[in-house]
């Protein structure tokens, strides 16, 4: 599938500003949940542009460089853990996916969102959109936002919570729920980056 497919349908349909929103960090045990909206020119080609997941570190950053260089407009936001812990994810997913879209300086008239969730209990996706499962494999749009929501998430973890919180090794796992990192949990306990409320499961084991 060409990648512009779903942007196409949109502006034939009179939607002229396509905006592409994804999450990065829904799973780890720390750290935020990271969102990006992105708005690129028409048809922009972006060699090697994917699902951020399917691209190394290095190609992710590379191209992180050129999507923001190139894109008519983007905006990261996130959700904190302490809020994580106040909702649960699917609301904080939501809650950053339209934090991004409302900082995007350019209004877009729909938003193609990755995923087929729009809403939670208390949080939802509130400016016109569409949902489109596997979208960050699927649209330019929504790849783009991938690959900065995912750069910017790897970014802060390895660096400003690494440096806040150095015992826990967050460069290595980058709040993951790696062996090493339940190995730092049960030497030194959570930290307040963590996300009490995905530790249940560490918490049921421990002596």
């Amino acid at each position: 599938m060409n990648l512009w497919t779903y942007e196409r349908e949109q502006w034939n349909q009179g939607f002229d500003t396509v905006c592409g929103v994804d999450e990065a960090g829904a799973g780890p045990l720390a750290g935020p949940v990271y969102a990006a909206a992105v708005i690129l020119p028409r048809e922009l080609d972006i060699p090697g542009l994917n699902d951020s997941k399917k691209l190394s570190e290095k190609k992710r950053e590379a191209l992180f460089d050129i999507i923001t260089a190139q894109a008519i407009a983007y905006s990261i936001a996130r959700v904190e853990a302490a809020e994580i812990d106040q909702m649960d994810i699917l609301n904080a997913r939501m809650l950053a996916m339209q934090r991004a879209i409302d900082g995007l300086p350019v209004r877009p008239d729909l938003a193609l969102i990755d995923g087929n969730r729009d809403h939670g209990s208390i949080h939802a996706v509130i400016t016109p959109h569409v949902t489109i499962v596997g979208g960050d494999g699927k649209s330019a749009s929504i790849a783009a936002a991938s690959i900065l929501a995912k750069v910017i998430r790897d970014r802060y973890v390895s660096t400003e919570l690494d440096a806040l919180y150095p015992r826990y090794q967050f460069s290595k796992h980058k709040g993951y729920g790696t062996k090493l990192h339940y190995q730092m949990l049960d030497q030194y306990g959570p930290c307040p980056a963590h996300r009490v409320t995905f530790l249940k499961k560490w918490e049921a084991r421990r002596p």
